[in-house]
């Protein structure tokens, strides 16, 4: 597996081929630096470490700082490994990984932080239907989730029960997603479909090999 970190710039649309007119994603993909390479010996397993996005030094901590030095980089907002880098040799501290690693028509995996939902209720959160009408005193109970297990036994709730709670933010991965073009000179990849998360947010473009 080889990848890339990018950011999401947002939605758009264009025509293929057959003059339909498909929807797609623009991520800017790059340019990212090695920041750190593990092997074996040192670390048990080998990867790549690469980082994106510029950082603040006085927003830095001191390790990190340290840590980005070492690859004659500044300090960078987002860091994330990739196993099984294809030519993981050629690769040194401080080189740059950009669009150019992907080309066009070839399917990669998007992972992402989808977008925060808040607290929501069992209607939306798990498609529930509400108890029922409105008549026979169930006037308040229209989106409430029902009985949620028996009384004397187990007398408790399960683990795992469908209930309202947190709904979205969560790391989400889209498999399999189509380039459509690669802008190399902007660094910008359009993937067919849509993507996790806001228009801003990091996310990691996985090619399998």
């Amino acid at each position: 597996m080889s990848g890339i970190i990018g950011k999401k710039v947002g939605m758009t649309s264009i025509f293929d081929a057959s003059g339909k007119n498909v929807p797609c994603t623009v991520i800017e993909a790059g340019p990212c630096v090695v920041t750190q390479i593990k092997t074996i010996e040192n670390d048990g397993y080998e990867a790549i470490q690469l980082a994106y996005g510029e950082k603040k030094e006085k927003n830095t901590p001191a390790a990190l700082k340290g840590h980005f030095a070492k690859a004659n980089t500044t300090p960078k907002q987002y860091v994330a490994e990739f196993t099984n880098f294809e030519d993981d040799h050629g690769h040194v501290l401080g080189s740059t990984l950009q669009s150019d690693l992907f080309q066009e028509g070839e399917y990669v995996d998007v992972v992402g932080i989808s977008k925060g939902k808040g607290f929501q209720g069992v209607v939306v959160r798990h498609n529930f239907q509400g108890v029922g009408g409105a008549t026979h005193g169930q006037h308040n109970r229209l989106r409430h989730p029902g009985s949620l297990g028996a009384s004397s036994y187990p007398s408790r709730v399960f683990k795992g029960i469908r209930m309202a709670g947190q709904m979205g933010s969560k790391r989400v991965k889209v498999a399999n997603l189509q380039i459509l073009k690669v802008v190399s000179e902007k660094n910008l990849i359009i993937v067919k479909g849509s993507v996790p998360g806001p228009s801003g947010s990091f996310l990691i473009i996985e090619r399998w090999s």
